[in-house]
């Protein structure tokens, strides 16, 4: 469930990157690596899982699915918490800026 998660988060990530003129402003090429770099570690680790447990890899129990499935959430969240600050530090539209350094009126 981990690998099929952070493939997901990876191709929907591939595609809003695709589509949007922004990229470079919004840093989602950033994202997407992440998120490919996240899916070939899950890979690897599916690959030396099965050789070590064989056919018993294809059924897994409810819980384990269901802790992965938390596992892979979990991971899609922190590229995501990551991707904002990286957003929020390059501040590409300079908001972040203008509120920081705005003049309070009394």
């Amino acid at each position: 469930m981990t690998l099929l998660t952070s493939v997901f988060a990876a191709v929907i990530s591939t595609l809003v990157w695709y589509q949007n003129d922004q990229r470079e402003s919004l840093r989602l090429g950033v994202l997407c690596l992440m998120y490919w770099g996240a899916s070939l570690m899950w890979l690897v680790d599916a690959v030396f899982e099965y050789a070590e447990i064989q056919a018993a890899y294809f059924s897994p129990a409810p819980q384990d699915m269901l802790n992965d499935l938390y596992l892979g959430l979990s991971v899609v969240a922190l590229g995501l918490v990551i991707w904002l600050v990286i957003l929020l530090v390059s501040d590409p539209k300079g908001v972040v800026r203008r509120v920081l350094f705005q003049k309070k009126s009394v």
